[in-house]
């Protein structure tokens, strides 16, 4: 299945469009300042960054509401490692989103209703009966499978680092496994699941919505 440049940047931009800068600065900010300088000005510090990066959407007119989730993140991290004296501790909202990432994809695929379609049929609103289809669903379990070895990964290292205390290095770890690595997964995804869907012969979502019989073209775009 080909799947061009400009399909894949453009699936990328509705998920990730103004997001990355707002993730990574806080806590990189937070982690070297806590080597050079200790705890509290680290905190408030990655606080004043991330302020700063809402306060600068709120001038520009941009879209602000992820910056202000950004902004109330910090700020429970930040209290969590300065109320428990452990600069590590600014690192468990991390550990635990890995940690709901990797149950949630485990439980649906227990249950026969992989994490992959419900996140496709929330942002794209397709009708759920499709993903359940056998000649759709294999596509979605596949790739859960693959969020799951991702995230099982991602919550190993971090729980290595985090026992170990390494802030530095769990900074690093959390911005390479954050917002990088995670766009690689859904470029990957995206990829294998459009082919998958045509590999499998089912109806596209326009087809099943028109209740179509086959033969189908399939899903040429979308996942």
């Amino acid at each position: 299945m080909d799947v061009n440049k400009e399909e894949i940047l453009e699936e990328l931009r509705s998920v990730f469009l103004n997001k990355t800068f707002d993730a990574l600065l806080p806590p990189l900010v937070y982690a070297v300042s806590n080597s050079i300088f200790g705890l509290l000005p680290a905190v408030i510090l990655a606080v004043t960054t991330a302020l700063f990066n809402f306060t600068r959407r709120l001038i520009k007119k941009e879209n602000w509401k992820y910056s202000l989730g950004g902004l109330v993140g910090v700020i429970f991290a930040s209290s969590l490692a300065y109320l428990s004296n452990n600069a590590s501790s600014y690192f468990i909202p991390a550990l635990t989103s890995s940690s709901l990432f990797l149950l949630a994809a485990l439980i649906t695929l227990l249950v026969g209703k992989p994490l992959a379609a419900w996140a496709s049929h929330l942002s794209r609103g397709w009708p759920l009966a499709w993903f359940w289809r056998d000649d759709v669903k294999p596509a979605y379990r596949e790739v859960t499978i693959f969020w799951a070895i991702y995230f099982g990964l991602r919550l190993t290292i971090q729980l290595n680092l985090f026992f170990s205390e390494a802030v530095l290095n769990l900074a690093w770890v959390n911005i390479i496994l954050g917002w990088p690595a995670i766009s690689v997964v859904l470029i990957i995804s995206y990829i294998y699941g459009v082919w998958r869907l045509n590999n499998l012969g089912g109806p596209g979502v326009d087809e099943f919505k028109k209740e179509k019989e086959p033969p189908w073209d399939g899903q040429k775009r979308g996942f």
